[in-house]
């Protein structure tokens, strides 16, 4: 099945910290990275009073299940040092799961698709590189992106 995640980073190295998830995300077992948007770098989205973000997404091709995928990027994130202090605040690495072909849930654990897909330009614009119509797996995001504010975001 195919899957499609978000990444996210905005302390250190912000490339090398992208660089380091996506390289995890390629040793997954029953999982290969199919293709990666540009990196941007985006504006804090929620709490302000933090530095900028470098986002990108990836397209997976994976036999593992959505629960299992979740888990594993959970552990990329732990892995690479990412602490929770609090809600949208500063993190070394986010690895979120956005998409997942053929699968919905609307669990508190897990949501897919993500429920703030169209709300976030640091996602729409990635995901549009990646799926140019405006339908990712089945998921049409075309009038959402239509309304994105390209300015905010910097191809980096």
């Amino acid at each position: 099945m195919k899957a499609v995640l978000s990444l996210g980073t905005n302390i250190g190295d912000r490339r090398q910290n992208l660089l380091e998830a996506l390289d995890s995300l390629r040793l997954l077992p029953k999982t290969e990275l199919l293709k990666v948007s540009p990196i941007y770098e985006t504006e804090p989205w929620g709490y302000k009073e933090q530095d900028s973000f470098f986002n990108c997404a990836a397209l997976l091709e994976t036999g593992l299940s959505p629960k299992a995928l979740l888990g594993a990027c959970l552990g990329i994130e732990a892995a690479m040092g990412r602490v929770r202090s609090f809600k949208n605040g500063p993190r070394i690495i986010d690895i979120d799961l956005l998409l997942y072909e053929g699968f919905t849930s609307d669990e508190e654990e897990l949501t897919v698709p993500h429920r703030f897909i169209k709300e976030r330009d640091f996602v729409l614009v990635p995901l549009h590189d990646l799926f140019p119509e405006g339908n990712a797996l089945g998921y049409d995001f075309s009038e959402a992106y239509a309304k994105t504010d390209l300015e905010k975001l910097k191809k980096v």
